[in-house]
This record gives C-alpha cells, sequence and structure tokens, in this order.
C-alpha cells in the first residue's frame, strides 16, 4: 500500500483551534502529516487533537500568543524540539472586525494588524530557516509555505478599510516571500477564501492540494469562492 502523500512531514497550523485551521489540522493529519495545532486557546485546541487522534493521525497542541515574537519563537522551537523538522507552515491565524473610520475604535484596528500581520511575521521568520533545512533533508525535497488571506485582499468594501489593508499586504508579502524562497525549495502560496461561508473543510482541501503537489509543481495562488457569488 501507497503511503499518504505527506507520510514523514511535520506541518504547524496557526489559528488551528477551529474554523479553517481546525479542519486543516485533521486534513494534513489525514494524509500523513504529524501536526502540530497552534493558538491561544488551549481547551479548543485539545479538542482538536481529539478529532485528529480519532481519525488515526498524530496531533500535538501548542498554546501561543503569536502576537509576541518570543512566544512565536518559542511555538517554533517547541515543534522542533517534538518533532525535529517542519515541512509546512500554514500561516491561518487572523481576525475579521468591520466598521468604518467613524465607528471603528483604534483598538480594533491594532487588534487587526497585530494578529493578521504581526503575528504572522513573527512565526514566519521564525520557521523559515528550518523549512529550507527540511526541503534540504526531505525526502520531498521541497518545503510549503501557506498564507490565508481573503477576496479581501483583491476587492475593497467600505466598513474593511483595515481588514483589507491587512489582506492586500499579505497577498504582496507572499509573492515577494515566494521569489525569495524559490532557491531552497520553499514553495510559498496563498490561499484567498470569499467573504461568503463555506465550510472550513472546502478551505483546508485548498491547502492539502497545494501542499501536497509533486516539488515539481508550485500552486502560488488559489481563490475559492462559493459557486454563486460574482465577487
Amino acid at each position: 500500500m501507497q503511503d499518504p502523500p505527506l507520510s514523514g512531514t511535520v506541518a504547524l497550523v496557526t489559528g488551528a483551534s477551529s474554523g479553517i485551521g481546525a479542519a486543516t489540522a485533521c486534513r494534513l493529519a489525514l494524509q500523513g502529516a504529524a501536526v502540530a495545532a497552534v493558538a491561544r486557546r488551549p481547551g479548543r485546541l485539545g479538542a482538536v487533537v481529539e478529532d485528529v487522534a480519532a481519525t488515526g493521525g498524530h496531533a500535538v497542541a501548542v498554546r501561543a500568543d503569536l502576537t509576541d515574537p518570543a512566544q512565536a519563537e518559542r511555538a517554533v522551537q517547541d515543534v522542533l524540539d517534538r518533532f525535529g523538522r517542519i515541512d509546512i507552515l500554514v500561516n491561518n491565524a487572523g481576525v475579521m472586525l468591520l466598521g468604518t473610520a467613524l465607528h471603528t475604535t483604534i483598538e480594533e484596528w491594532d487588534r487587526m494588524v497585530a494578529l493578521n500581520v504581526s503575528a504572522l511575521l513573527h512565526v514566519t521568520h521564525a520557521a523559515v530557516p528550518h523549512l529550507i533545512d527540511a526541503a534540504a533533508t526531505s525526502p520531498r525535497e521541497v518545503a510549503d509555505i501557506v498564507n490565508v488571506s481573503s477576496t479581501a485582499g483583491r476587492v475593497a468594501r467600505p466598513g474593511s478599510s483595515v481588514y483589507n489593508l491587512t489582506r492586500f499586504g499579505l497577498n504582496g508579502f507572499t509573492e515577494s516571500l515566494r521569489q525569495e524562497l524559490v532557491e531552497e525549495r520553499v514553495r510559498v502560496g496563498v490561499v484567498e477564501p470569499g467573504i461568503e461561508p463555506l465550510p472550513a473543510d472546502d478551505i483546508a482541501d485548498a491547502i492539502l492540494y497545494i501542499v501536497s503537489r509533486d516539488r515539481r509543481v508550485a500552486v502560488n495562488e488559489m481563490l475559492v469562492r462559493a459557486a454563486e457569488r460574482t465577487w
């Protein structure tokens, strides 16, 4: 019997206590990855780890507030201490707080920037050297970063100005990082879910598709909308 496509890999998934992050943790584990599920809520993380175990997969909970760079570094080191490598980083943690500039508090803006931008930068910066090492030593000969953005990184609407700021910025960061890491065999891609509610499993499937391609293929961008949406 052929091994699952991610057999022997280690995946770090942020924002893994619910929604897309939890679904992605389960999907990657089902395909053979050992998963480090990272989030701030330990109780919810425990439930995700149990869900993974129920399908025969392996996951561990890593509690961290990634808006703190020291905690982000510790989270990455914790994964390395447990598994010895990181092959896949899924940057999913984020928040959407809508409101106009006239009526939104500066605290809500700061919260979005902290989680949607700073936290992602902290964990990515800590993980990149180890992803490069994994690409050089893995039988797959490749490692992956997948950033979860939004259609709000393509289309701006009233009442979402700072959310748009974080998502447009993430898309630009992803493309630049992709070019930086091409020679290191670390693929960098972005998944952009639509703003309409889609089941989290649909987005997890897109992430799995990206990271399970043969090393000759790089899926750098994937836009996932509900079929009836026009934008």
